[in-house]
C-alpha cells in the first residue's frame, strides 16, 4: 500500500479522491483534460431505472461561497447507462467505477441496483436516498431512520457489491439514519448530499429557481458537512465516505480525520475541471507538512 492509497469496502484505491455524482457526467468531459486515472475512482451521474429529463429551468442559481441547483436527477436510464455510458466508459478509466442511484419507490432502486450490480465495471452502488418517496408522500426516503433501512434491505437483497448509502444533511439526527442504515446491511455511508436552499431575485422579486429550492453546495458547507461526517463515523463501524465543500488538500485530510476513508469532491469540478488532480498531486506536500506518513493511519484521528 502506498501512502495515499486506502481500502474501501475490500477495494483499494490509489488514493482516496473521488468526484462527486451529479458534478463529473460520466467522466469523458474530464478524459479530454487529464487522464482520469489518477483519481481513486468516480461516482457517475445518478441512475434512475427510467430515463429523466429532470426539473424545469432555470436550476441554478449563483450564491456566496456555493451555488445552488435543482437538476432533478436528469440521466438517460439505466439501460442505456449501461449498453452506452459503461462501454464508452471502459475506453479511458480502466479502475472500479462507482455507480449512483437514485429511485421513487423501493422496487425501483431495487430493480436499478440489481442492473447495476451485474457490470463487471461497477464496484460500489452509492445508493442516493435523498429522492422523494412517490409511495410515501413525497418526503424523501433519507428523512426517515425506516424508510431508509428498507431501500438497504431491498438493495442488499438482491446485489452482491458493496452498497454505499448516500445521506441527505436535511434532517434532525443524521446519526440515528447511519444506524438503522448500518443495521439494515449497509457496507458504507456516503455524506453529505445538498443541503437545502434558495435565492430570491430582486429584479423580478420571485424564486430564481423554477423550482423555488434546491441543493446548497459548495465551499460554504463544509463545516456542516464536517460536523456531520464526525458524528455518523464516531457512531457506525462501517466506513464512512465524507463530501461537502471540499475543494482542497487540507479539506481532504481534515475530513479524514473526521472519519472519512475516503473523501468526494463535488461542486469545486464546477469550478475548476482541474481540482482532483490537484488535489492528489498537492496531497504528499500537505501530508508531510503535517507530519502524515500514510493516510491510512489518520482516519478518524479526530476523535
Amino acid at each position: 500500500m502506498g501512502a495515499l492509497s486506502v481500502n474501501l469496502c475490500g477495494i483499494e484505491l490509489d488514493n482516496p479522491i473521488i468526484p462527486a455524482s451529479g458534478t463529473f457526467g460520466y467522466g469523458y468531459e474530464f478524459a479530454e483534460l487529464y487522464d482520469i486515472n489518477v483519481l481513486g475512482t468516480f461516482s457517475f451521474k445518478g441512475t434512475t431505472r427510467q430515463p429523466r429529463f429532470g426539473n424545469p429551468t432555470p436550476r441554478i442559481a449563483e450564491c456566496t461561497a456555493g451555488m445552488i441547483n435543482a437538476v432533478g436527477l436528469q440521466n438517460p436510464g439505466v439501460d442505456k447507462v449501461i449498453s452506452e455510458e459503461l462501454p464508452k466508459l471502459a475506453k479511458f478509466f480502466d479502475k472500479k467505477v462507482m455507480a449512483n442511484v437514485g429511485g421513487f419507490s423501493i422496487e425501483e432502486y431495487a430493480e436499478t441496483c440489481r442492473m447495476l450490480d451485474a457490470c463487471e465495471q461497477v464496484g460500489w452502488l452509492e445508493v442516493n436516498i435523498s429522492c422523494p418517496n412517490v409511495h410515501g408522500g413525497g418526503m424523501s426516503f433519507g428523512t426517515d431512520p425506516n424508510g431508509a433501512a428498507e431501500v438497504v434491505k431491498a438493495v442488499k437483497a438482491v446485489t452482491t457489491k458493496p452498497v454505499i448509502v448516500k445521506l441527505s444533511p436535511n434532517v434532525t439526527d443524521i446519526v440515528s439514519i447511519a444506524k438503522a442504515c448500518e443495521a439494515a446491511g449497509a457496507d458504507s455511508i456516503s455524506l453529505i448530499n445538498t443541503l437545502l436552499g434558495m435565492r430570491i431575485s430582486l429584479k423580478t422579486k420571485k424564486p430564481i429557481i423554477a423550482n423555488t429550492m434546491g441543493g446548497f453546495s459548495g465551499d460554504a458547507i463544509f463545516p456542516v458537512a464536517l460536523r456531520m461526517v464526525y458524528q455518523v463515523a464516531g457512531a457506525v463501524k462501517i466506513p464512512v465516505v465524507g463530501m461537502g465543500g471540499v475543494s482542497s488538500a487540507e479539506d481532504v485530510i481534515e475530513m479524514m480525520l473526521a472519519g472519512a476513508t475516503a473523501v468526494e469532491v463535488g461542486a469545486a469540478n464546477l469550478v475548476n475541471p482541474y481540482v482532483c488532480k490537484e488535489i492528489i498531486e498537492q496531497l504528499p506536500a500537505v501530508m508531510d507538512k503535517y507530519g502524515v506518513k500514510t493516510l491510512g493511519e489518520i482516519i478518524g484521528g479526530a476523535h
